[in-house]
C-alpha cells in the first residue's frame, strides 16, 4: 500500500490530464471497481474503514471530521461549509486539525457567500462546488459553472454532480474545472477512455 504522501488528493487532481473522476462509492467492492475503471480519487460518505484496504486510490472522507479521516487511512477530509452557520473560526479550526494530520481539506460551498467566506477565514487550496441552485429546474452544472469563475487562480475546483453524463464531464473540463465527483455504475464511460492494462 502507498504512503499518504505519494497519493494525495490534490496531486491526483493536478497532476492528471485533463479533469480527475471521483468516484462516491458506499462499499469497499465498489471501490475496487471504480480504480480499475480508471478513476482518480474515491469518496466516502457513510463511515467504511474497510475502503482503504481495497483501493491505493487517493479518498476523500465525508463523515465525522478530521480524526475519523485520518483514523480511516483517508487522505483528504471534506468540511461543508453551510454546516457551520458562518462560525468560520469552527471551519479553521476543524481545516487546521486536517492539515496537522497530514490531510487535504476540500471545503464544500453552495453559494457565492459561502465560497468568499471560506477564502477569508480558511483559505483552502481545493473547493467542492456543490449543485442545489435556487431553481429546481435548473441543471446542477449551470449553478456549479456559475460557482467556478468566484475560485481564484491556483485553487483546485471540484464540481459534485451525482448524475454526470460524459458531455457533463467534458463541459466543466472545458470550463476549467478540475475535478467531479459522481455516482457512476460505469466510470469508463465518463473518463472517456480505457483503463490501462496490468
Amino acid at each position: 500500500m502507498n504512503e499518504r504522501g505519494t497519493r494525495r488528493l490534490s496531486l491526483a487532481i493536478s497532476e492528471g490530464d485533463g479533469i480527475s473522476v471521483l468516484v462516491e462509492v458506499a462499499a469497499p467492492e465498489a471501490a475496487g471497481a471504480a480504480e480499475e475503471q480508471g478513476a482518480d480519487g474515491i469518496v466516502v460518505r457513510t463511515a467504511s474503514t474497510t475502503v482503504r484496504e481495497a483501493t491505493d486510490l487517493p479518498i476523500l472522507w465525508c463523515p465525522d471530521g478530521p480524526e475519523a479521516a485520518d483514523a480511516a487511512g483517508a487522505d483528504a477530509c471534506l468540511l461543508v461549509a453551510g454546516t457551520y452557520d458562518e462560525d468560520w473560526n469552527r471551519l479553521a479550526d476543524d481545516n487546521e486539525r486536517g492539515l496537522a494530520l497530514g490531510l487535504d481539506s476540500v471545503i464544500e460551498v453552495r453559494d457565492e457567500e459561502e465560497l468568499q467566506g471560506a477564502l477569508e477565514h480558511v483559505d483552502p487550496e481545493i473547493f467542492l462546488l456543490a449543485g442545489g441552485s435556487p431553481d429546481p429546474d435548473a441543471p446542477e452544472i449551470d449553478h456549479v459553472l456559475e460557482l467556478l469563475p468566484d475560485v481564484p487562480a491556483g485553487k483546485l475546483a471540484v464540481a459534485f454532480l451525482a448524475d454526470a453524463t460524459r458531455e457533463d464531464v467534458e463541459a466543466l473540463e472545458r470550463a476549467g474545472v478540475d475535478a467531479v465527483v459522481v455516482n457512476a455504475s460505469d466510470v469508463r464511460e465518463l473518463v472517456g477512455a480505457e483503463p490501462p492494462t496490468v
